[in-house]
């Protein structure tokens, strides 16, 4: 269960556009997540990517660093989404911070992100 395979990368242009346009997010410093529900043709439940700013990070060792830490933080803790969600969705996962992260607090941010997401989509699915 613990995989991110290939199918699960958000490789599509026009829904990388769609999140900035109108997808909804949610903030959980050094994490902001930007999701939108969506059908994809392979049935994934979820399709993810993570951007490091190249502005903060002018190396692209540091920026390629974030995005692994963000994919890993992301692959450990997937489970607590997979089983609660309805739909399929795209996550955009951008990194905030100044500075280079610890693994610790890119874990402890998808946690309460996901927690978050999970507060927020269960409320507008009941409405």
């Amino acid at each position: 269960m613990h995989t991110f395979q290939r199918k699960e990368k958000l490789k599509s242009k026009k829904v990388f556009e769609d999140l900035f346009v109108d997808g909804k997010n949610i903030n959980e410093f050094p994490i902001k997540l930007i999701y939108r529900k969506v059908h994809f043709e392979d049935a994934t439940p979820i399709k993810v990517g993570v951007v490091a700013p190249k502005k903060k990070f002018k190396d692209a060792v540091d920026r390629n660093r974030i995005k692994r830490l963000l994919r890993e933080a992301y692959r450990l803790n997937k489970p607590l989404i997979f089983n609660n969600i309805e739909g399929n969705f795209a996550f955009l996962f951008l990194y905030l911070g100044n500075r280079l992260p610890t693994f610790n607090e890119v874990d402890v941010a998808m946690k309460n992100l996901f927690e978050a997401f999970l507060k927020k989509e269960s409320h507008e699915s009941n409405n």
